[in-house]
C-alpha cells in the first residue's frame, strides 16, 4: 500500500526531533517540520504534531533506554521561539478517518506511558522545559514528564483547550493526569479545561499545573542545572555500554509478514491475522555479558521488537483484520531456559530493560482493539513469558491429544517465575492475578506448578485455558470462533473486550485507556465535534459551531 504507515525509524531519519546527549543528560528538542506531515493536506504549524511526530518520539524514548545506559535524565524542549507545542494538528484530525484518530490517540497514550515507565522503572527521569505556549497535546506531553518547568514571562502558558475550541476531550490522558497524577483540585481543573487561553505564571504553579517558574533568560541554564542534578542521582550504570537497535527486519509477501521469530498470515475472508511465534533456535547464553554480546539479536528482545512492530502495523494499516490468532512453535525447554536467565540476571540494566520492554509489549496487546484468540497446539512453546500471550487472549483453545498423522508431541503449557510478577497489566495485577481475581489463593497454589509440563486436561482443571477440544472437534471449534467473531459488530466487540479485560483495581493507566476507548471514541463521532457544522470541522474558518444541545 502506497500510504502504509511504517513505525520503523532512527535519529538520522528524524524530521521533527533532535536528540543530543551530554554529561549524562539527553536533550530531545522538538522542531516540527511544517511540510513533514505523514500525509498531504495539512501543515504542522506551531510545533503541532501528527502520528509521524510521535513515531519519532517513541523511537527516541526506546533508544535512550537501550542505547544510552549512561543517561539519567531526559529534557524535552522546543527549538521554536515562544512555542513549546500546540498539540495535535487540528487540520490533520479534521481530515483523518475515525479509526486513524483513535489509533493515533492510543499510540500517543502508549508513548506517554513509556516516558513515565522510563522515569519510574529505569531511573531515566524526564523533565519538560516550556518556553512558550504548551496547548492540548503539547501540555499532555509535559504531563507525562516528572518535572514541568515554565518560563515566567507573562505569556508562556499551559492549556487544555479541546472542549471550548473543538468540542472534544484531551486525547492522551490529560484529564486523568491532572487529577490522578498532579493532584490538581477538581474545581481548578474544571476552570483550566474550559478556558481556551490556559493558565500562566504563579497561578499555574499554585494550582500544581507546573512545578517551577523560571525567568526566560535563565530557562536554558536552569533546565540544564536541574537535569544535571537529576542525572547525577540516577542509579543507571554510567560506565556501561548500550546496544544498538537496528531497524526491525520485515518482509511482506502478499498477505504474509515475516519477522525474526514471527510470521503473520492474514486471512482476509475471516478478517483474521495468525501470529505464528517461533521459539529460540539456540540455547540461552550463559550470562548478562553474553546477552550484551548478542545485543538486539538476543531472542527475547528480537521477538518483542518483531511482535511490537507487527501489532502497530496491523493496528494502523489493517483495520478490518479484527481477530488476532496467537500460535507458537518451538522447544518449550529452551523458552524456559531463557526465562531462567532473565530471572537470574534481573539486576543487570540491559536485562531489566528487556523485561520492561516485554511488559510494555504485552500491555500493547492488552489494549489493542482486536479479538485475541490463543491456540495451544502440538509443538507449541507457550511457556513462561510466551504463556502470557495465552493469558492475554480473550479465549484460548488447547488441543487434548495429538493430530492424527502428526508426529508432534501433545500440546503442553508451562509456568515460570515470569508469570508471577514481572509483567503486570495496566491494572497493576499479573494476568494470572486478574484471571483468578476471585481466587487469589489459587494464584499462590499455581506456583507449585512452575516448571511442570501441563497437558490439556490439567490446564483445564487449573483454569489456565478456556476449552480443550480433541482432534475430531478442533477444526470446527476454531473455524466457528473465527467466523463468529467476523460476524459480530466491530464496535460492540471493542466495547465488550475493553470492559472485560481489566478486572480488578482501577489505575491511572486503565482510566486513561477506558476513557479514551469509550468517551473520546464516542465524542469523535458526534456531530457536535465532527459533523458538517461541528467545532472540529469548522476550526480556523471563523464560523461558529452549531451544537445539538441535548445532554445524553
Amino acid at each position: 500500500m502506497a500510504d502504509t504507515i511504517d513505525f520503523r525509524t532512527e535519529p538520522a531519519a528524524y524530521k521533527h526531533w533532535k536528540l543530543e546527549t551530554e554529561n549524562g543528560v539527553a536533550y530531545l528538542t522538538m522542531d516540527v517540520n511544517e511540510d513533514g506531515g505523514l500525509r498531504p493536506g495539512y501543515k504542522l504549524k506551531l510545533n503541532s504534531y501528527d502520528l509521524g511526530v510521535d513515531i519519532e518520539l517513541a523511537d527516541a524514548v526506546q533508544r535512550l533506554r537501550f542505547e544510552h545506559p549512561e543517561i539519567g535524565a531526559v529534557v524535552i524542549r522546543s527549538q521554536r521561539d515562544r512555542i513549546f507545542c500546540s498539540g495535535a494538528n487540528i487540520n490533520m484530525l479534521g481530515l483523518s478517518s475515525h479509526d486513524h484518530k483513535v489509533n493515533f490517540c492510543k499510540f500517543t497514550n502508549e508513548t506517554r506511558l513509556a516516558i513515565e515507565d522510563a522515569t519510574e522503572h529505569s531511573d531515566q527521569t524526564y523533565i519538560c522545559s516550556i518556553n512558550g505556549i504548551a496547548a492540548g497535546g503539547g501540555y499532555e506531553l509535559a504531563l507525562a514528564c516528572d518535572q514541568i518547568l515554565l518560563a515566567d514571562d507573562g505569556s508562556s502558558a499551559v492549556s487544555l483547550p479541546e472542549l471550548p475550541l473543538l468540542a472534544v476531550l484531551p486525547g492522551t490522558g490529560g484529564l486523568t493526569r491532572l487529577v490522578d497524577k498532579r493532584l490538581v483540585r477538581r474545581d481548578h481543573a474544571d476552570f483550566f479545561c474550559t478556558t481556551a487561553e490556559g493558565v500562566r505564571g504563579k497561578r499555574a504553579q499554585q494550582w500544581r499545573l507546573v512545578d517551577k517558574l523560571i525567568p526566560p533568560s535563565k530557562l536554558t541554564a536552569e533546565t540544564q542545572k536541574i537535569a544535571q542534578e537529576v542525572a547525577t542521582k540516577s542509579k543507571r550504570p554510567k560506565d556501561a555500554k548500550g546496544i544498538a537497535l537496528p531497524a526491525v527486519e520485515r518482509t511482506v509477501e502478499g498477505d504474509t509478514l515475516r519477522y525474526p521469530h514471527l510470521t503473520v498470515e492474514l486471512d482476509r475472508e475471516r478478517r483474521a491475522a495468525h501470529f505464528r511465534i517461533g521459539g529460540p533456535s539456540s540455547a540461552a547464553p550463559a550470562d548478562a555479558a553474553a546477552i550484551q554480546a548478542q545485543g538486539a539479536a538476543f531472542w527475547p528482545l528480537a521477538l518483542a521488537r518483531s511482535l511490537d512492530d507487527a501489532m502497530m502495523h496491523l493496528r494502523l494499516n489493517e483495520t478490518e483484520i479484527g481477530t488476532w490468532v496467537l500460535h507458537s512453535q518451538g522447544d518449550a525447554a529452551l523458552v524456559e531456559a531463557y526465562d531462567a536467565l532473565l530471572a537470574k540476571e534481573q539486576a543487570n540494566w540491559l536485562v531489566r530493560e528487556i523485561v520492561l520492554y516485554w511488559k510494555r509489549t504485552l500491555k500493547r496487546l492488552d489494549v489493542s482493539s482486536r479479538s485475541l484468540i490463543a491456540l495451544v497446539e502440538p509443538g507449541s512453546c507457550f511457556t513462561g513469558t510466551l504463556f502470557e500471550l495465552v493469558l492475554a487472549a480473550d479465549r484460548s483453545y488447547m488441543l487434548d491429544g495429538v493430530f492424527e498423522g502428526s508426529n508432534l508431541p501433545a500440546a503442553a503449557i508451562k509456568l515460570t517465575g515470569m508469570n508471577f510478577g514481572p509483567y503486570p497489566m495496566g491494572n497493576g495485577l499479573t494476568r494470572l492475578g486478574t484471571r483468578f481475581l476471585s481466587e487469589p489463593k489459587h494464584v499462590g497454589n499455581l506456583k507449585n506448578e512452575i516448571g511442570e509440563a501441563i497437558d490439556a486436561e490439567a490446564a483445564d482443571e487449573l483454569g489456565l485455558v478456556t476449552f480443550t477440544p480433541d482432534d475430531i472437534d478442533w477444526e470446527d471449534e476454531v473455524r466457528l470462533v473465527l467466523e463468529e467473531r467476523a460476524g459480530f459488530s466491530p464496535d460492540g466487540l471493542i466495547g465488550m473486550e475493553a470492559n472485560l479485560r481489566f478486572a480488578g483495581p482501577e489505575t491511572m493507566e486503565t482510566k486513561i485507556f477506558s476513557r479514551l476507548s469509550a468517551w473520546q471514541n464516542w465524542i469523535f463521532q458526534r456531530p457536535n465535534a465532527t459533523g458538517p457544522e461541528g467545532a472540529l470541522k469548522l476550526y480556523g474558518t471563523g464560523k461558529q459551531a452549531k451544537y445539538d444541545r441535548k445532554r445524553a
